[in-house]
């Protein structure tokens, strides 16, 4: 019956979080961690530390500790690349997003990625984005789903 109170509490916690309702998530999972101590646990923890406490710099280290104990569970790399966007690194972010999504498919990351707005390189890397042959080529390639 005790686990089924953690599973129960770890799950409230991860829709709480994952639905923006973060002072929720955060009561649940420092509640989870004193009950469960595993990487998931503490990888969300770190995320709701970052956004209710602006506590970037130890969610940092505690989404990266969760990804060195488990590499290949892509909410890690979710939660450590929601911090990096709060502190304002959406370069970092979208790094780790990447990152989490060699692992496995996610669709918070794919979410994630949607809003930030990701634009493809240009076709001929040396020209500037907006010259002619770029934009052209670019809407060709894409007409025909090369791109």
């Amino acid at each position: 019956m005790p686990g089924t109170n953690v599973e129960q509490l770890i799950a409230r916690g991860i829709r709480a979080a994952n639905s923006g309702k973060t002072s929720l998530a955060l009561e649940c999972f420092e509640e989870a961690v004193k009950l469960r101590n595993t990487p998931a646990n503490w990888s969300y923890l770190a995320f709701c530390l970052a956004k209710e406490r602006r506590q970037f710099e130890h969610g940092v280290q505690l989404c990266q500790e969760a990804i060195r104990k488990d590499p290949h569970n892509s909410d890690h790399y979710l939660n450590l690349g929601r911090i990096h966007l709060l502190a304002g690194r959406t370069n970092e972010a979208i790094h780790v997003f990447r990152q989490g999504l060699l692992y496995e498919g996610n669709v918070h990351i794919e979410a994630q990625l949607r809003t930030i707005g990701l634009r493809k390189p240009p076709v001929v890397s040396f020209l500037r984005r907006d010259h002619p042959i770029n934009k052209y080529l670019g809407k060709f390639l894409k007409k025909l789903r090369l791109r």
